[in-house]
């Protein structure tokens, strides 16, 4: 699983995307990333940071359209998030609805046919 980061004054999140089976769902997740362990430092490719803990997460369901997505909060401790953050994760979360719905219109079409 790969993620995406954004820095957002000197603070660095983390996108991660990943099938949550028992959901029938895609999640993705935000976090504020994590330094790599320091033993990946001696790997030219190797990434700098990880996503840590998952405070936000949204499902966006992929197997019926009439579900609708929704963002869990998962935090036992307070995250401030800023705005600019917020937006980057709905914007990433409103992709994955429209591949998710796009998919599954393919696939009701194509047996349609």
């Amino acid at each position: 699983m790969s993620a995406e980061l954004k820095d957002h004054a000197g603070r660095l999140y983390a996108i991660q995307f990943h099938y949550a089976l028992p959901d029938d769902s895609w999640a993705v997740e935000l976090s504020e990333a994590v330094p790599a362990p320091d033993s990946w430092a001696e790997y030219p490719d190797a990434v700098t940071h990880l996503p840590g803990p998952p405070f936000l997460v949204a499902l966006v369901p992929d197997e019926d359209p009439n579900l609708e997505p929704t963002v869990r909060v998962h935090s036992p401790a307070e995250h401030v998030v800023p705005y600019e953050i917020m937006r980057w994760f709905m914007a990433q979360v409103a992709d994955q609805v429209e591949h998710s719905r796009t998919a599954f219109e393919r696939a009701d079409h194509e047996t349609a046919d």
